[in-house]
């Protein structure tokens, strides 16, 4: 498990990491495993800890007065999941985050993060998850107010081919805002093209 989180670091960064910083980032992180439809946050709860996940697939979501789910991140392998707000303000999360699959994660805590500042491989990542959260937020927001819905649904399968494979037709609805049914007929219109 850890390993997996070894090798993600590698791409961040020319230089290896050493023996000791793995053995530190070991001890920072703990691991924990999700079963599918299990939650890792609750709206108005707290965000204690970021999860690194290493198997499996999960979502962050809102729950608006009609009891309608709107899904505004999705994420598998490689992928970190928490609300960061809460998480470094301390505040109650206004998302809840389950488990889509059986999920393996490694769970860090804020007081632990603290920790790796030292570590260059470690604000290097920082850096870059920084200016890629950035960009994608831009480039969904756009998404969001200038693209038709069939646009959107190809810019998401370009974007992340693996996650139509990985994720219920509805929750990829959600996502891009759209219906379940909308969604069906956008998919029979790309086939037919």
């Amino acid at each position: 498990m850890y390993e997996s989180f070894f090798n993600y670091l590698k791409k961040f960064s020319s230089e290896p990491l050493t023996e000791d910083d793995k053995v530190i980032f070991a001890r920072g992180f703990k691991a924990y495993k999700l079963r599918k439809r299990q939650y890792f946050l609750q709206a108005g709860d707290v965000c204690a800890n970021f999860a690194f996940i290493t198997r499996g697939a999960m979502r962050r979501y809102t729950v608006d007065d009609r009891s309608t789910e709107h899904i505004d991140m999705l994420a598998v392998e490689d992928w970190w999941m928490g609300d960061r707000e809460s998480f470094a303000v301390g505040t109650p999360s206004i998302y809840h985050i389950d488990a889509c699959e059986d999920t393996e994660m490694l769970l860090l805590s804020r007081s632990e993060s603290i920790k790796f500042r030292s570590i260059p491989v470690w604000c290097e990542m920082l850096y870059q998850l920084d200016l890629n959260n950035n960009i994608a937020s831009q480039q969904r927001i756009v998404a969001s107010v200038s693209l038709s819905a069939e646009n959107r649904y190809l810019d998401f399968i370009t974007r992340y081919p693996e996650f139509e494979s990985r994720f219920p037709q509805h929750l990829i609805a959600s996502y891009l805002g759209i219906t379940k049914d909308t969604l069906s007929r956008i998919k029979r219109k790309i086939l037919y093209k």
